[in-house]
């Protein structure tokens, strides 16, 4: 059976991260929001990737800072 490798890229920085056989070779965020009722985008729904060089950028930005928990297992 051959590899296969997709890549998929950060939204903010164009980063290349590789997946092979639905892989990933490095860790990324994926957000996906359904926006409903009372919001500016009513009825879209928004997905961006964010490699975590970016993540860390986003977070310096943050005015309260974000919830970090230990994880005890990793899959």
């Amino acid at each position: 059976m051959e590899d296969i490798i997709e890549l998929i890229y950060c939204n903010k920085c164009g980063r290349t991260i590789k997946m092979k056989n639905d892989i990933p070779l490095e860790d990324f965020v994926r957000v996906c929001k359904s926006w409903g009722y009372f919001s500016r985008k009513d009825g879209r729904t928004q997905e961006f990737v964010l490699c975590e060089d970016c993540v860390e950028w986003l977070e310096r930005e943050f005015i309260k800072p974000s919830k970090v928990y230990e994880t005890l297992e990793l899959l």
